[in-house]
Formats: C-alpha cells, structure tokens, sequence
C-alpha cells in the first residue's frame, strides 16, 4: 500500500499537498489531544511542510518522490503522539476531584457531605466536604476554575492563596486520596476534620483582599 500512496504524491501539486496534511491534521484523533500537545504538533508540521515546499519549488533532487513518503511519516508520528497522550490525560481525569456529571454548587456539596456524615458514610462525607471546599473557593474566585483538578493540585492552588490553610488543604488531599485511590477508610475524625476546614475556607479570604 506505500508504493501507490507515495507514486501519486509525486504526481500532486504544492497546493495539494498542503490540503492534504492539512486534512490530515483536521482528523478527530487530533482534537482529543491536550491543547499544549496540539499546538506542538501543529508548529512542527508547519515549520517542517514549509521548508519541504519551499525546497521542491527551489528544485529538491527526488522532488515530490521526496516530499511523499516524509509527509506520510510525519502524518503517522504525529498520529502516534496523539496516542500515547490519550493514556496519560485518561489517568489524570480518572485522579480528578469532579466527576464528569453535571456540575453542583458548593452548598450542593455541603449537604450532600452532611447526609454522608448522618449516615456514618465518612469516605463520601469527606470527598463530599473537599468538593464543597473547591467549589466555594472557584465561585468566590479565590482560586481559578480548573477542569480536572486533583485534590492534591486543589491544595497546592489554594495554599498558594490562602497560606494560612496549607497544612490543612494537604492533609485533606492526603485524606482524599489516600481513601479514594488507596483503598484506606477514613474515620469520624477525618469527617470532622473536613467540615471544620470547609467552614474555615468560607470565611477565608486571600490576604491582598484583605488588606
């Protein structure tokens, strides 16, 4: 199958074989990739087509027999990168504090955290506590909304704000993930804990808005 694909590349024009990467990178598979991944693709493929027309038009030896196979290359590099992307973000999301269902305001999680804790239910009533503490914080833009946000990463947000919680957010990250990913239960103390931080960080506000 490469012997015909590269034959007819030597047959096609210089516009044609710009619509043609470029139809190449429109594929599905290419929006699905980090934005950051992306965009290094696409500047690479930009800077190296650019240099391979302008070197057919200034007369390449091979001309198009060149340009053919090395755009068919570089198609199924980029296509790999995409791939190997696609793992990495799967992990992150399945790491993230939200899930993917439709959003909940952070009183919504308040008492959905105070319905788990009723129950003696300490891991959700702390995962609970946690969101409501993220929320809060993004609707009172003491921190920035951020799809996938990990509870570590929620942590290292807001401690940056609100230094004075540090300690506290990482041990609720700790918390977090330790009954989340690691199969360890937390307690009544854990749940306890959580609530007096969530209703401490509602009170809290950065120290530059304080002033």
């Amino acid at each position: 199958m490469i012997l015909p694909l590269i034959a007819s590349a030597a047959e096609v024009t210089r516009e044609e074989g710009a619509r043609i990467a470029g139809e190449e990178l429109s594929d599905p598979a290419y929006a699905e990739a980090e934005p950051s991944l992306i965009q290094r693709i696409l500047d690479a493929v930009q800077d190296l087509l650019a240099e391979l027309l302008d070197g057919v038009s200034a007369g390449v030896p091979g001309g198009w027999w060149t340009l053919g196979p090395l755009l068919l290359v570089l198609a199924a590099a980029a296509v790999l990168l995409v791939l190997r992307a696609r793992p990495a973000r799967a992990a992150r999301m399945r790491g993230a504090l939200f899930d993917a269902d439709a959003p909940m305001t952070a009183a919504d999680h308040r008492a959905a955290a105070e319905r788990h804790a009723a129950r003696g239910e300490d891991a959700e009533a702390v995962r609970e506590f946690l969101r409501a503490i993220s929320r809060d914080l993004e609707e009172r833009a003491v921190i920035t909304a951020r799809p996938g946000r990990t509870a570590t990463e929620l942590a290292a947000d807001a401690g940056a704000v609100l230094p004075e919680h540090g300690a506290a957010l990482e041990r609720a990250a700790a918390v977090f993930n330790a009954s989340a990913y690691g199969g360890v239960r937390p307690g009544a103390e854990d749940t306890a804990a959580l609530r007096g931080l969530e209703a401490a960080l509602r009170a809290a506000r950065p120290a530059e808005a304080a002033r």
